[in-house]
């Protein structure tokens, strides 16, 4: 007798849309494209928009085989899935030659066009580290992948919120038309987020110029703005003030060494976009900025100030000094300052009771990360205070350096340390302490 009835068919076939849909989330783009073809249910699985919303696209920087694949897969994937698109980032790594530019502006031009004609959904956008300024970058190549880049922009602007260029390394004027580019149709911006930290080329003095604050003028919906500190003046203060206090909650401000940062702000302007966005947090990271005199003029008590970061890079300086910024200049935060980040050579000087205090008198500080020369007993005093209760911190990190190659007596200090303190440790603290030679 014949058996009329069907094969049995794997539990796969049974198996909901919503689940094989998660099941394709997790695969790469290679082994969607093979799923695919298992059958016309499948097939139909891979086009589910969700899968691809979001985007990373890597460029390496390094002649190799697999450049030209990476190229070709990023146009495969703009051409049938771009229109899902909400949320892309472009990494181009260390490009080694003029070549790989090149290619890299080809490609951006056709990803970029066809992204403009088919995709309304664009909402995030970041291109970080390209640092246009570096010979690899012919002035024909940077010229053309600059002017695709502000055709896109004013084509999707009125979509984009959140944009980062950071490491862009550009100049004034081209730094300026891009930021432009996006209230280009309704001659303002409605971008909520704009990360624009080393967007310019060092050494310029952009907190004197008129068409920057211009710039910043078409800005109405900022919540978080990221910049260097030589875009800071009074200027631009008052345009934040007048234009995105409604909405503006934090400011994050790099300070670095190579750029200008001499210019006068007033502690006025500071009070008066404090006064008008109350729940504004300013973050500030300085780089090699370490002398008194130069944070005491731009770190005025007006500012709402959150978190400050304060590195040295291992450089070591005996002409500056450490002491007066932890003892006069930092204490005045004490009310408001949430975390603390001090990386720098202090060989020249023992600092560990001026640390304490100032960890001690701030009492809303949660995050502490500490890499100086210290003595292991800081660490222990930190702790105790931690199980008095005279601090609330959260996360601890800290780096102690030391003079000599050797680290064994330290390391045999710090876990006698940690067994007195474990449970403390493992119910209060993200707790990471080493001994480091700094030779």
């Amino acid at each position: 007798m014949e058996n009329d009835s069907e094969p049995e068919q794997s539990c796969w076939a049974y198996l909901p849309n919503v689940c094989l849909s998660h099941v394709f989330w997790w695969l790469d783009d290679r082994d969607r494209s093979r799923a695919a073809l298992v059958c016309k249910r499948w097939n139909q699985a891979m086009y589910s928009g969700f899968l691809w919303r979001t985007r990373t696209i890597t460029f390496s920087g390094r002649p190799s085989r697999s450049n030209i694949s990476e190229f070709e897969s990023t146009l495969w994937y703009v051409k049938r899935f771009g229109k899902y698109l909400e949320h892309l980032e472009i990494k181009f790594l260390n490009p080694y030659n003029a070549v790989l530019t090149r290619k890299f502006q080809v490609t951006m031009r056709g990803l970029l066009s066809r992204l403009g004609k088919c995709n309304s959904r664009l909402v995030s956008l970041t291109i970080q580290h390209l640092e246009l300024d570096r010979l690899v970058w012919r002035n024909i190549i940077r010229n053309q992948f600059i002017k695709n880049l502000i055709i896109f922009l004013k084509r999707m602007g009125i979509h984009l919120v959140h944009l980062s260029l950071k490491g862009a390394r550009v100049t004034l004027e081209e730094g300026c038309e891009l930021l432009s580019s996006l209230s280009y149709l309704k001659n303002k911006s409605f971008a909520s987020e704009i990360n624009i930290e080393d967007f310019f080329s060092h050494y310029l003095s952009i907190y004197s110029s008129p068409l920057f604050h211009q710039t910043m003028s078409t800005f109405r919906n900022l919540v978080i703005l990221t910049l260097n500190y030589n875009c800071i003046s009074n200027e631009l203060l008052e345009i934040l003030c007048k234009h995105n206090a409604h909405s503006l909650w934090t400011i994050n401000i790099k300070c670095h060494i190579h750029d200008p940062h001499g210019q006068v702000v007033w502690g006025m302007s500071w009070a008066n976009l404090a006064k008008r966005a109350p729940k504004l947090k300013v973050n500030f990271f300085f780089e090699r900025v370490m002398k008194h005199d130069s944070l005491a003029r731009i770190l005025l008590v007006e500012i709402p100030l959150r978190s400050i970061s304060l590195r040295s890079c291992y450089f070591s300086d005996p002409d500056w000094s450490m002491r007066p910024t932890l003892t006069n200049l930092l204490p005045a935060y004490k009310h408001i300052l949430q975390k603390l980040t001090l990386e720098f050579n202090n060989s020249h000087e023992s600092l560990d009771e001026e640390l304490l205090q100032l960890v001690l008198s701030c009492k809303k500080l949660f995050f502490l990360k500490i890499w100086a020369f210290l003595r292991v007993a800081f660490v222990e005093r930190l702790l105790q205070n931690q199980a008095e209760g005279k601090c609330t911190l959260r996360t601890m990190k800290v780096r102690i350096y030391t003079n000599r190659y050797e680290t064994i007596e330290e390391d045999r200090m710090l876990r006698d340390i940690f067994r007195r303190y474990r449970d403390l440790i493992d119910s209060e603290l993200n707790y990471f302490v080493i001994a480091y030679p700094m030779m």
